[in-house]
């Protein structure tokens, strides 16, 4: 799994940060926030490890910024989070009943979802940006329940701040020493990609005896 990572998913966000600077961390944030699998686990501190580096940002010609990364984290953030919201808005439940079962979303999801905005809409959207996985999809059950664009809007934006800031300043701690780190969790392989594989069968297991 590490060496996917080194292969393909590290290149792609250098390359984007290379020819885009604070532009490619928007580009990156609104992929994974508009619910496509590119985690800002990798996005944020891929920009904090430019910041300490002391990379030259192409847009600006000036050295990397730790304020600038946040900006353009939950500037994107911000942009994939609308995406999600507008199709849960403008799609609604007839759109996802129809074709969510293409990607495991259950009618007993969307129930549990409607409920749960109607209770704690603006929590809900809060505290779930802090939260890896969930963070990805919120949005579209918000949606869905049409909460409030602006309260959505905020709500978002506050939850983004400071994951955005934990993990820009991770890689800015962690610099070069992501190698040792890489090397150190080589052993641990096997046994995360093991437990991501049974999560998502378990997942797909329950979603298929409904």
């Amino acid at each position: 799994m590490l060496d996917a990572i080194d292969a393909f998913v590290l290149p792609f966000i250098d390359s984007l940060y290379s020819q885009f600077g604070y532009v490619g961390v928007v580009i990156a944030m609104t992929i994974e926030s508009a619910a496509i699998p590119l985690p800002s686990e990798l996005i944020l501190p891929f920009a904090g490890w430019s910041v300490s580096r002391g990379l030259i940002e192409p847009l600006t010609s000036a050295p990397w910024n730790y304020w600038g990364a946040v900006i353009a984290g939950v500037a994107g953030n911000t942009v994939g989070s609308l995406l999600s919201y507008a199709i849960g808005a403008y799609g609604g439940r007839p759109l996802v009943a129809r074709y969510g079962r293409y990607v495991l979303i259950s009618a007993h999801d969307l129930d549990l979802a409607e409920r749960w905005f109607a209770k704690y809409g603006e929590v809900t959207v809060f505290f779930s940006r802090m939260l890896p996985i969930v963070r990805t999809f919120i949005s579209v059950p918000a949606g869905i329940a049409r909460m409030p664009l602006w309260r959505f809007l905020l709500f978002s934006i506050l939850g983004a701040i400071p994951w955005v800031m934990l993990l820009v300043w991770g890689g800015l701690v962690l610099g070069d020493h992501w190698h040792d780190l890489k090397e150190s969790l080589r052993g641990l392989d096997y046994l995360v990609a093991a437990a991501i594989v049974a999560a998502v069968a378990l997942f797909i297991w329950r979603h298929v005896r409904r």
